[in-house]
Parts: structure tokens; sequence; C-alpha cells
């Protein structure tokens, strides 16, 4: 296990995984949730996120054969989804971006997946251990200490929002749909153009 290893997995991951980034989405996604429970929402997504990092990072490969998956599907799957949220992000929709009732707190879906988990940095913590597979445990360890930076990240969204302002919040958060948008029509090519390559093999 070498120090420069472990930096740069863990550098990586945080450019994956985008806690900054995600900011506006997860303040979104708390509006209705009650200001005393929002942090531990935002631990309790980021620790369902690490551990479905996790086991992507031992067992994504032999899942996604076990259910007749393609990586080109899943990211497919996941352009579609990020497509329909920055939709709601750039056009603001009345019940909010997720379409949730009022009150309601958002579980494993939007926030531990796809926006923190999301496709890329599933494909990222696979491609990792299949290139290594002899250092998984620095790789455990970057992923912890990415997964940390995020969760602090993330957890401070609100005082980042007193700063912005409600405006300033709104304007990040139309950019990031605008943003957010280019990366999902990406992962729907880039999923479009696995498929169309494997049929010509």
């Amino acid at each position: 296990m070498t120090p420069d290893f472990l930096l740069s997995s863990a550098i990586l991951l945080v450019l994956v995984i985008d806690p900054f980034g995600n900011v506006p989405t997860v303040l979104a996604a708390l509006d209705s949730v009650p200001a005393a429970r929002r942090t531990i929402v935002v631990i309790r997504e980021c620790i369902a996120a690490y551990v479905i990092l996790l086991v992507f990072m031992f067992g994504g490969h032999a899942f996604l054969a076990w259910l007749h998956l393609s990586e080109s599907a899943l990211s497919i799957a996941g352009g579609v989804i990020l497509f329909l949220i920055a939709l709601r992000m750039v056009f603001r929709h009345p019940e909010g971006i997720f379409g949730d009732e009022p009150g309601t707190e958002p579980f494993l879906v939007p926030l531990a997946i796809p926006s923190i988990a999301g496709p890329s940095a599933l494909a990222t913590v696979m491609l990792l251990a299949t290139r290594s597979p002899e250092r998984i445990p620095a790789l455990v360890l970057a992923l912890t200490a990415a997964m940390a930076v995020t969760t602090l990240t993330l957890a401070l969204a609100g005082r980042l929002q007193g700063v912005l302002g409600e405006r300033g919040m709104r304007a990040v958060e139309r950019l990031m749909g605008l943003v957010l948008t280019a990366i999902a029509i990406e992962m729907l090519l880039t999923g479009i153009r696995a498929f169309i390559a494997s049929l010509a093999t």
C-alpha cells in the first residue's frame, strides 16, 4: 500500500462523487424535511451510498453478470434518471425536483443513488478494483476518505445556502441542472455507443 496510490485514488473518487456539485440537489431534496433532521438524513444517505459503493467494489461485476445486465444498460438507465432530475432543476416544478409529498424524507433515492453513488462512481470503484485487486485495502481506505469529505460537505450544505442566499442557490441549482443535463446526455451516448459496439462484435 503506497501513500501516492492511496492519495490519488481518494482524489479521483472525490472528483467522481462530486460532493460540491451535489449541494443544490441535496438542498432541494431536503427542502421539505425539518431542519433538525437534515444532518441525520445526510449522514444516513452517505452511509448507505458508502455501503453500496463497497458492495460494487467487491462484487459489482458478479452482480451485473448474475442479473444479465451490461455496463451499457447501467449507463443508459442512470442517464435517463439524471436527465429527468435535471429537467426539474432547470424548469422549477411546484412539487419539487423529485415530486415527493411535503414532509417526505428521501430514502436511498435520489440522494444515496444516483446523486452520491451514481453510475460513474459505481463504474469507477469497479474499474479500480478490477485493475488493482491486490490493493483492495488501499481502495477501501481511499473510498472511506472520499466519503468522509462528501459527508462533511453535504452536511454543511445549509450553511452554503446561507452564504449564497435563496436566489443564489436557485441560480446554482439551475446552472447545475444544465450541467447535469449534459452529463446525462453523455451517459446516454456512452451507453448507446457501448451497446452498438457490442452488436458489432
